[in-house]
């Protein structure tokens, strides 16, 4: 018998990318309070937090992220 719940709740986790704040800093070279700092000032939006109240990013954030990046070395 197949269980076809289990493969729906397997692909929403799948689409529902979340990321811990190290995992952030280690892929863009940057430092904790460097993104604490840009959700502070609003340059990043929505960032969730977990059942601890730890903070997770999203594949949005991680757009929002990648934009701050190239403006900031853009000029």
């Amino acid at each position: 018998m197949i269980n076809l719940t289990k493969g729906v709740v397997m692909a929403t986790r799948k689409t529902l990318k979340k990321y811990k704040t190290k995992e952030i800093c280690d892929r863009f070279d940057i430092s904790r309070a460097t993104l604490f700092r840009w959700e502070s000032e609003g340059l990043l939006t929505d960032v969730g937090r977990d059942w601890r109240g730890w903070r997770v990013y999203s594949d949005q954030n991680l757009k929002e992220i990648s934009r701050i990046m190239r403006e900031k070395s853009a000029g």
